[in-house]
Protein backbone atom coordinates (compact mmCIF):
# COMPACT_ATOMS: atom_id res chain seq x y z
CA UNK A 1 0.00 0.00 0.00
CA UNK A 2 1.08 3.39 -0.46
CA UNK A 3 3.63 5.07 2.15
CA UNK A 4 4.71 1.02 3.16
CA UNK A 5 8.15 0.18 3.15
CA UNK A 6 8.82 -2.71 0.23
CA UNK A 7 9.92 -5.97 1.06
CA UNK A 8 13.56 -5.18 0.34
CA UNK A 9 13.57 -2.27 2.13
CA UNK A 10 12.48 -4.08 5.40
CA UNK A 11 14.72 -6.87 4.52
CA UNK A 12 17.75 -4.73 4.14
CA UNK A 13 21.13 -6.36 2.10
CA UNK A 14 20.03 -9.86 0.72
CA UNK A 15 22.65 -12.58 2.04
CA UNK A 16 23.52 -15.52 -0.04
CA UNK A 17 24.69 -18.35 2.13
CA UNK A 18 27.83 -19.71 1.31
CA UNK A 19 27.64 -23.50 -0.80
CA UNK A 20 24.51 -22.06 -2.85
CA UNK A 21 26.16 -20.02 -4.97
CA UNK A 22 29.84 -20.31 -3.93
CA UNK A 23 30.32 -17.13 -1.85
CA UNK A 24 27.98 -14.64 -0.12
CA UNK A 25 26.37 -11.22 -2.15
CA UNK A 26 25.03 -8.13 -0.75
CA UNK A 27 22.29 -6.38 -2.72
CA UNK A 28 24.10 -3.26 -1.66
CA UNK A 29 27.53 -3.84 -2.62
CA UNK A 30 27.04 -2.99 -6.39
CA UNK A 31 24.23 -0.03 -8.18
CA UNK A 32 21.67 -1.91 -10.52
CA UNK A 33 18.68 -0.76 -12.60
CA UNK A 34 15.27 -1.25 -10.82
CA UNK A 35 14.31 -3.42 -12.83
CA UNK A 36 16.89 -5.60 -12.54
CA UNK A 37 16.75 -5.87 -8.60
CA UNK A 38 13.24 -6.59 -8.85
CA UNK A 39 14.32 -9.38 -11.07
CA UNK A 40 16.94 -10.32 -8.36
CA UNK A 41 14.63 -10.41 -5.73
CA UNK A 42 12.41 -12.84 -7.46
CA UNK A 43 14.86 -15.47 -7.61
CA UNK A 44 17.15 -15.24 -5.16
CA UNK A 45 14.48 -15.32 -2.12
CA UNK A 46 13.50 -18.75 -2.44
CA UNK A 47 17.15 -19.76 -3.52
CA UNK A 48 17.55 -18.60 0.08
CA UNK A 49 14.74 -20.25 1.34
CA UNK A 50 16.10 -23.53 -0.43
CA UNK A 51 19.89 -23.42 0.36
CA UNK A 52 18.41 -23.07 4.41
CA UNK A 53 16.38 -26.29 4.24
CA UNK A 54 19.67 -27.86 2.71
CA UNK A 55 21.64 -26.64 5.50
CA UNK A 56 18.44 -27.85 8.37
CA UNK A 57 18.32 -31.40 6.69
CA UNK A 58 22.14 -31.64 6.50
CA UNK A 59 22.32 -31.13 9.94
CA UNK A 60 19.57 -33.72 10.68
CA UNK A 61 21.29 -36.66 8.70
CA UNK A 62 24.53 -35.39 10.66
CA UNK A 63 22.80 -35.82 14.11
CA UNK A 64 20.92 -38.95 12.75
CA UNK A 65 24.62 -41.09 11.50
CA UNK A 66 25.53 -40.86 15.38
CA UNK A 67 21.76 -41.09 16.93
CA UNK A 68 19.24 -42.89 14.69
CA UNK A 69 15.91 -42.99 15.41
CA UNK A 70 14.09 -45.64 17.33
CA UNK A 71 10.46 -46.32 15.48
CA UNK A 72 7.94 -47.18 18.16
CA UNK A 73 5.76 -48.98 16.21
CA UNK A 74 5.54 -50.31 12.18
CA UNK A 75 3.35 -52.83 11.03
CA UNK A 76 5.54 -54.51 8.04
CA UNK A 77 4.86 -58.10 10.02
CA UNK A 78 1.33 -57.59 9.19
CA UNK A 79 1.59 -56.59 5.76
CA UNK A 80 3.90 -59.67 5.12
CA UNK A 81 0.94 -62.30 6.21
CA UNK A 82 -1.43 -59.99 4.52
CA UNK A 83 0.46 -60.19 1.03
CA UNK A 84 2.64 -63.50 1.18
CA UNK A 85 1.06 -65.31 4.48
CA UNK A 86 4.52 -64.99 6.10
CA UNK A 87 7.03 -66.78 3.16
CA UNK A 88 9.57 -64.50 3.28
CA UNK A 89 11.57 -66.69 0.60
CA UNK A 90 8.64 -65.74 -1.81
CA UNK A 91 10.94 -63.88 -3.86
CA UNK A 92 8.13 -61.03 -3.98
CA UNK A 93 9.07 -60.49 -0.43
CA UNK A 94 12.18 -59.41 -0.78
CA UNK A 95 12.83 -56.91 1.56
CA UNK A 96 15.54 -55.51 -0.75
CA UNK A 97 13.10 -54.27 -3.22
CA UNK A 98 9.73 -54.90 -2.00
CA UNK A 99 8.02 -51.57 -3.22
CA UNK A 100 4.28 -52.08 -1.87
CA UNK A 101 5.46 -51.59 1.28
CA UNK A 102 6.03 -47.91 3.57
CA UNK A 103 9.04 -49.84 4.68
CA UNK A 104 11.61 -51.99 2.88
CA UNK A 105 15.65 -52.01 3.46
CA UNK A 106 16.76 -49.38 1.89
CA UNK A 107 13.95 -47.02 2.76
CA UNK A 108 14.97 -48.20 6.31
CA UNK A 109 18.65 -47.20 6.08
CA UNK A 110 17.41 -43.74 3.72
CA UNK A 111 15.72 -43.17 6.95
CA UNK A 112 18.39 -43.78 9.10
CA UNK A 113 16.20 -46.16 11.14
CA UNK A 114 18.65 -47.84 14.18
CA UNK A 115 15.89 -49.16 16.19
CA UNK A 116 12.25 -50.96 15.49
CA UNK A 117 9.33 -51.84 17.52
CA UNK A 118 7.91 -54.12 14.88
CA UNK A 119 4.24 -55.01 15.87
CA UNK A 120 3.50 -59.06 16.79
CA UNK A 121 -0.42 -57.77 15.86
CA UNK A 122 -3.38 -59.67 15.38
CA UNK A 123 -6.78 -58.29 14.85
CA UNK A 124 -9.52 -58.14 17.99
CA UNK A 125 -11.88 -61.40 15.61
CA UNK A 126 -9.40 -63.32 17.13
CA UNK A 127 -9.80 -62.70 20.66
CA UNK A 128 -11.16 -65.87 22.63
CA UNK A 129 -10.14 -68.15 19.20
CA UNK A 130 -6.93 -68.32 17.81
CA UNK A 131 -5.32 -64.90 19.03
CA UNK A 132 -2.01 -67.05 20.57
CA UNK A 133 -1.40 -68.58 18.18
CA UNK A 134 -1.19 -66.05 15.26
CA UNK A 135 0.54 -63.84 17.77
CA UNK A 136 3.18 -66.43 17.73
CA UNK A 137 3.48 -66.62 14.26
CA UNK A 138 3.90 -62.87 14.08
CA UNK A 139 6.59 -63.55 16.39
CA UNK A 140 8.51 -65.75 14.20
CA UNK A 141 7.80 -64.51 11.42
CA UNK A 142 9.93 -61.27 12.89
CA UNK A 143 12.81 -63.45 14.28
CA UNK A 144 12.89 -65.12 10.69
CA UNK A 145 13.43 -61.33 9.15
CA UNK A 146 16.46 -60.99 11.31
CA UNK A 147 17.75 -64.89 10.18
CA UNK A 148 17.37 -63.83 6.59
CA UNK A 149 19.03 -60.39 6.13
CA UNK A 150 21.58 -60.68 9.47
CA UNK A 151 23.76 -57.62 7.17
CA UNK A 152 20.59 -55.47 8.30
CA UNK A 153 18.12 -56.43 11.22
CA UNK A 154 19.68 -57.45 14.73
CA UNK A 155 17.20 -58.81 16.62
CA UNK A 156 17.22 -57.51 20.27
CA UNK A 157 15.48 -57.91 23.83
CA UNK A 158 16.77 -55.09 26.04
CA UNK A 159 18.24 -51.23 25.89
CA UNK A 160 22.16 -52.34 25.59
CA UNK A 161 21.32 -54.41 22.30
CA UNK A 162 19.76 -51.71 21.05
CA UNK A 163 23.06 -49.78 21.82
CA UNK A 164 25.09 -52.71 20.32
CA UNK A 165 22.65 -52.55 16.75
CA UNK A 166 23.64 -48.47 16.57
CA UNK A 167 27.18 -49.55 17.04
CA UNK A 168 27.20 -52.03 14.27
CA UNK A 169 24.92 -50.26 12.37
CA UNK A 170 22.10 -51.89 12.14
CA UNK A 171 18.49 -52.20 12.73
CA UNK A 172 17.86 -53.24 16.15
CA UNK A 173 14.51 -55.17 16.06
CA UNK A 174 12.20 -55.81 19.13
CA UNK A 175 8.74 -57.26 19.53
CA UNK A 176 6.39 -55.26 20.37
CA UNK A 177 2.92 -57.33 20.65
CA UNK A 178 -0.09 -54.83 20.11
CA UNK A 179 -3.28 -55.85 21.75
CA UNK A 180 -3.88 -57.48 25.40
CA UNK A 181 -6.10 -60.50 23.38
CA UNK A 182 -2.74 -61.87 22.45
CA UNK A 183 -2.13 -62.95 26.26
CA UNK A 184 -5.71 -64.90 26.36
CA UNK A 185 -5.98 -63.73 29.57
CA UNK A 186 -3.18 -65.75 31.24
CA UNK A 187 -0.23 -64.40 33.23
CA UNK A 188 1.69 -67.39 31.41
CA UNK A 189 1.10 -66.78 28.19
CA UNK A 190 2.11 -63.32 29.31
CA UNK A 191 5.99 -64.74 30.46
CA UNK A 192 6.01 -67.49 27.48
CA UNK A 193 5.79 -63.97 25.03
CA UNK A 194 8.03 -62.22 27.30
CA UNK A 195 10.82 -65.24 27.32
CA UNK A 196 10.05 -65.10 22.79
CA UNK A 197 11.42 -61.82 22.68
CA UNK A 198 7.90 -59.97 23.27
CA UNK A 199 9.36 -55.95 25.36
CA UNK A 200 6.16 -54.13 24.96
CA UNK A 201 2.11 -55.26 25.38
CA UNK A 202 -0.41 -52.64 24.00
CA UNK A 203 -3.02 -53.24 26.89
CA UNK A 204 -5.80 -53.24 24.17
CA UNK A 205 -6.36 -53.18 20.32
CA UNK A 206 -9.98 -51.65 19.18
CA UNK A 207 -11.76 -54.08 21.86
CA UNK A 208 -11.98 -54.69 25.53
CA UNK A 209 -10.18 -57.48 27.01
CA UNK A 210 -11.86 -59.06 29.95
CA UNK A 211 -9.33 -57.25 31.94
CA UNK A 212 -9.09 -53.59 30.22
CA UNK A 213 -11.31 -51.56 28.36
CA UNK A 214 -9.95 -49.52 24.73
CA UNK A 215 -10.35 -46.41 23.55
CA UNK A 216 -13.87 -46.80 21.73
CA UNK A 217 -15.35 -46.88 25.20
CA UNK A 218 -14.63 -42.88 25.16
CA UNK A 219 -16.72 -42.59 21.92
CA UNK A 220 -19.59 -44.35 23.25
CA UNK A 221 -19.08 -46.97 21.00
CA UNK A 222 -18.13 -49.82 23.07
CA UNK A 223 -19.25 -50.36 27.13
CA UNK A 224 -16.93 -49.93 29.60
CA UNK A 225 -16.68 -53.31 31.18
CA UNK A 226 -13.09 -52.70 33.67
CA UNK A 227 -13.35 -49.02 34.42
CA UNK A 228 -10.09 -48.85 33.13
CA UNK A 229 -8.72 -51.70 34.55
CA UNK A 230 -10.22 -54.91 36.23
CA UNK A 231 -8.64 -56.33 39.68
CA UNK A 232 -6.92 -59.33 36.96
CA UNK A 233 -5.59 -56.06 35.15
CA UNK A 234 -3.97 -54.68 37.54
CA UNK A 235 -2.35 -58.28 37.97
CA UNK A 236 -1.11 -58.36 34.11
CA UNK A 237 0.39 -54.37 35.07
CA UNK A 238 2.31 -55.71 37.78
CA UNK A 239 3.63 -58.76 36.04
CA UNK A 240 5.02 -56.67 33.26
CA UNK A 241 6.56 -54.38 35.71
CA UNK A 242 7.83 -57.81 37.33
CA UNK A 243 9.13 -59.26 33.80
CA UNK A 244 10.44 -55.92 32.44
CA UNK A 245 7.72 -55.63 29.80
CA UNK A 246 7.28 -51.99 28.54
CA UNK A 247 3.60 -51.17 29.37
CA UNK A 248 2.01 -49.55 26.16
CA UNK A 249 -1.32 -47.62 26.44
CA UNK A 250 -1.72 -46.85 22.71
CA UNK A 251 -5.65 -47.57 21.97
CA UNK A 252 -6.70 -47.75 25.34
CA UNK A 253 -9.15 -45.74 27.05
CA UNK A 254 -8.53 -42.38 29.17
CA UNK A 255 -9.25 -44.45 32.34
CA UNK A 256 -6.93 -47.20 31.62
CA UNK A 257 -4.39 -44.94 30.54
CA UNK A 258 -4.65 -43.27 34.52
CA UNK A 259 -5.23 -46.47 35.96
CA UNK A 260 -1.51 -47.66 34.12
CA UNK A 261 -0.06 -44.57 34.79
CA UNK A 262 -0.63 -44.33 38.54
CA UNK A 263 -0.31 -48.74 39.07
CA UNK A 264 3.47 -49.55 37.50
CA UNK A 265 6.32 -48.91 39.02
CA UNK A 266 8.15 -48.00 35.86
CA UNK A 267 7.35 -45.20 32.87
CA UNK A 268 5.18 -46.34 30.41
CA UNK A 269 4.92 -45.41 26.09
CA UNK A 270 2.23 -44.67 24.37
CA UNK A 271 3.81 -46.79 21.19
CA UNK A 272 1.63 -44.44 18.70
CA UNK A 273 -0.63 -41.96 19.55
CA UNK A 274 -0.57 -38.24 19.54
CA UNK A 275 -1.72 -35.10 20.98
CA UNK A 276 -5.87 -35.00 21.67
CA UNK A 277 -5.61 -31.16 21.90
CA UNK A 278 -4.37 -30.46 18.70
CA UNK A 279 -6.87 -33.25 17.11
CA UNK A 280 -9.89 -34.35 18.70
CA UNK A 281 -9.61 -37.68 18.07
CA UNK A 282 -9.78 -40.39 21.44
CA UNK A 283 -6.58 -42.41 20.24
CA UNK A 284 -4.61 -39.11 20.75
CA UNK A 285 -3.36 -38.51 24.48
CA UNK A 286 -5.74 -35.62 26.44
CA UNK A 287 -3.92 -32.84 28.54
CA UNK A 288 -4.18 -34.24 31.88
CA UNK A 289 -2.85 -37.53 30.91
CA UNK A 290 0.03 -35.71 29.62
CA UNK A 291 0.81 -33.90 32.60
CA UNK A 292 0.90 -37.40 33.68
CA UNK A 293 3.54 -38.59 31.25
CA UNK A 294 5.42 -35.85 32.46
CA UNK A 295 5.56 -36.91 35.89
CA UNK A 296 6.11 -40.19 35.43
CA UNK A 297 8.64 -40.34 33.06
CA UNK A 298 7.03 -41.81 30.19
CA UNK A 299 6.50 -41.47 26.76
CA UNK A 300 4.41 -40.14 23.67
CA UNK A 301 5.88 -41.41 20.37
CA UNK A 302 4.02 -39.12 18.01
CA UNK A 303 1.56 -41.40 15.30
CA UNK A 304 1.87 -40.29 11.49
CA UNK A 305 -1.74 -41.21 10.50
CA UNK A 306 -3.80 -38.47 9.00
CA UNK A 307 -6.71 -39.03 10.97
CA UNK A 308 -4.76 -38.89 14.49
CA UNK A 309 -2.52 -35.79 13.02
CA UNK A 310 -5.28 -33.48 11.37
CA UNK A 311 -8.15 -35.01 12.40
CA UNK A 312 -8.91 -34.95 8.45
CA UNK A 313 -7.70 -37.38 5.27
CA UNK A 314 -5.31 -35.05 4.45
CA UNK A 315 -2.16 -33.88 6.53
CA UNK A 316 1.41 -32.57 5.97
CA UNK A 317 4.70 -33.08 7.91
CA UNK A 318 4.23 -29.78 9.18
CA UNK A 319 1.18 -31.04 11.19
CA UNK A 320 2.82 -33.81 12.38
CA UNK A 321 5.22 -31.01 13.88
CA UNK A 322 2.66 -29.30 15.79
CA UNK A 323 1.88 -32.47 17.43
CA UNK A 324 5.96 -33.08 18.59
CA UNK A 325 6.04 -28.92 19.54
CA UNK A 326 2.68 -29.24 21.66
CA UNK A 327 3.68 -32.26 23.55
CA UNK A 328 7.23 -31.25 24.26
CA UNK A 329 5.60 -28.23 25.97
CA UNK A 330 3.40 -29.83 28.12
CA UNK A 331 4.93 -32.65 29.02
CA UNK A 332 8.53 -31.94 28.73
CA UNK A 333 10.93 -32.62 25.46
CA UNK A 334 11.88 -35.53 27.29
CA UNK A 335 8.29 -37.26 26.90
CA UNK A 336 8.50 -37.45 22.96
CA UNK A 337 9.46 -40.01 20.11
CA UNK A 338 8.38 -40.88 17.03
CA UNK A 339 6.09 -43.59 16.47
CA UNK A 340 5.06 -43.58 12.67
CA UNK A 341 2.76 -46.63 12.54
CA UNK A 342 3.95 -47.31 9.12
CA UNK A 343 2.27 -50.19 7.17
CA UNK A 344 -0.19 -50.07 9.63
CA UNK A 345 -2.28 -47.18 8.41
CA UNK A 346 -3.82 -46.10 4.96
CA UNK A 347 -3.35 -42.20 4.96
CA UNK A 348 -0.27 -40.76 5.84
CA UNK A 349 0.54 -36.79 6.16
CA UNK A 350 2.33 -35.47 2.59
CA UNK A 351 6.27 -35.29 3.46
CA UNK A 352 5.91 -38.71 5.23
CA UNK A 353 5.35 -41.44 3.04
CA UNK A 354 7.45 -43.59 4.27
CA UNK A 355 10.19 -44.37 6.32
CA UNK A 356 12.51 -42.63 4.22
CA UNK A 357 11.52 -39.32 5.38
CA UNK A 358 12.27 -39.11 9.07
CA UNK A 359 15.57 -36.91 8.49
CA UNK A 360 12.91 -34.31 7.03
CA UNK A 361 10.85 -33.97 9.81
CA UNK A 362 13.95 -33.98 12.03
CA UNK A 363 15.12 -30.73 9.85
CA UNK A 364 11.69 -29.28 10.91
CA UNK A 365 12.39 -29.45 14.07
CA UNK A 366 15.64 -28.26 14.06
CA UNK A 367 14.16 -25.36 11.77
CA UNK A 368 11.80 -24.49 14.74
CA UNK A 369 14.54 -24.36 17.06
CA UNK A 370 15.00 -27.50 18.89
CA UNK A 371 18.58 -28.09 20.36
CA UNK A 372 20.44 -30.73 19.40
CA UNK A 373 19.48 -32.95 22.54
CA UNK A 374 16.16 -32.56 22.12
CA UNK A 375 16.28 -33.84 18.68
CA UNK A 376 18.16 -36.63 20.12
CA UNK A 377 15.93 -37.00 23.09
CA UNK A 378 13.01 -37.55 20.57
CA UNK A 379 15.15 -39.88 17.46
CA UNK A 380 16.91 -42.36 20.66
CA UNK A 381 17.51 -41.08 24.10
CA UNK A 382 13.73 -40.69 25.30
CA UNK A 383 13.21 -44.46 24.40
CA UNK A 384 16.69 -45.83 25.68
CA UNK A 385 15.90 -44.05 29.26
CA UNK A 386 12.48 -45.37 29.45
CA UNK A 387 13.49 -48.78 28.74
CA UNK A 388 16.48 -48.79 31.32
CA UNK A 389 14.31 -47.73 33.69
CA UNK A 390 11.68 -50.77 33.02
CA UNK A 391 15.03 -53.29 33.25
CA UNK A 392 15.96 -51.36 36.22
CA UNK A 393 12.40 -52.03 38.35
CA UNK A 394 12.29 -55.26 36.99
CA UNK A 395 12.88 -57.92 39.88
CA UNK A 396 12.73 -61.56 38.29
CA UNK A 397 13.88 -63.11 41.83
CA UNK A 398 10.15 -61.56 43.12
CA UNK A 399 7.71 -64.65 43.02
CA UNK A 400 5.45 -64.29 39.75
CA UNK A 401 1.85 -64.28 39.62
CA UNK A 402 -0.02 -67.12 39.70
CA UNK A 403 -4.20 -65.92 40.44
CA UNK A 404 -5.81 -66.57 37.58
CA UNK A 405 -8.89 -64.68 35.94
CA UNK A 406 -11.92 -65.78 37.20
CA UNK A 407 -13.38 -67.94 34.88
CA UNK A 408 -17.31 -66.29 35.11
CA UNK A 409 -15.34 -63.23 33.28
CA UNK A 410 -13.82 -65.04 30.14
CA UNK A 411 -15.96 -66.25 27.35
CA UNK A 412 -17.11 -69.50 26.91
CA UNK A 413 -16.92 -70.59 23.22
CA UNK A 414 -14.41 -72.54 22.59
CA UNK A 415 -12.61 -72.64 25.50
CA UNK A 416 -11.96 -75.59 27.94
CA UNK A 417 -11.91 -75.57 32.04
CA UNK A 418 -9.28 -76.86 33.02
CA UNK A 419 -7.97 -75.42 36.29
CA UNK A 420 -11.08 -74.24 36.98
CA UNK A 421 -12.72 -77.60 37.23
CA UNK A 422 -10.27 -79.68 39.12
CA UNK A 423 -10.27 -80.99 42.54
CA UNK A 424 -13.05 -79.62 44.16
CA UNK A 425 -10.60 -79.18 47.73
CA UNK A 426 -8.35 -76.62 45.84
CA UNK A 427 -10.96 -74.44 45.56
CA UNK A 428 -14.31 -74.59 47.99
CA UNK A 429 -13.60 -73.15 50.90
CA UNK A 430 -13.78 -74.89 54.19
CA UNK A 431 -17.71 -74.87 54.62
CA UNK A 432 -18.47 -76.08 50.93
CA UNK A 433 -15.55 -78.56 51.47
CA UNK A 434 -17.35 -80.03 55.08
CA UNK A 435 -21.03 -80.32 52.68
CA UNK A 436 -19.72 -81.50 49.75
CA UNK A 437 -17.75 -84.66 52.16
CA UNK A 438 -20.93 -84.95 53.86
CA UNK A 439 -22.92 -84.89 50.61
CA UNK A 440 -20.38 -87.98 49.20
CA UNK A 441 -21.12 -89.72 52.60
CA UNK A 442 -24.55 -89.92 52.78
CA UNK A 443 -24.33 -91.24 48.69
CA UNK A 444 -22.26 -93.93 49.91
CA UNK A 445 -24.88 -95.02 52.89
CA UNK A 446 -27.62 -95.00 50.31
CA UNK A 447 -25.16 -97.26 47.67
Amino acid sequence: MPGEASESELRGPVQVPNGCLGQTHSSGRQRVPRDSAMWTGWWLWPLVAVCTADQFRDNAVRLMQSTPVIDGHNDLPWQLLKKFNNQLQDPRANLTSLNSTHTNIPKLKAGFVGAQFWSAYTPCDTQNKDSVKRTLEQIDVIQRMCQLYPETFLCVTDSAGIQQAFQEGKVASLVGVEGGHSIDSSLGVLRALYHLGMRYLTLTHSCNTPWADNWLVDTGEDKAQSQGLSSFGQSVVKEMNRLGIIIDLAHVSVATMEAALQLSKAPVIFSHSSAYSLCHHRRNVPDHVLQLVKQTGSLVMVNFYNDYVSCKAEANLSQVADHLDYIKKVAGAGAVGFGGDYDGVSRLPSGLEDVSKYPDLVAELLRRQWTEEEVRGALAENLLRVFKAVEQASDHKQAPGEEPIPLGQLEASCRTKYGYSGTPSLHLQPGALLASLVTLLLSLCLL
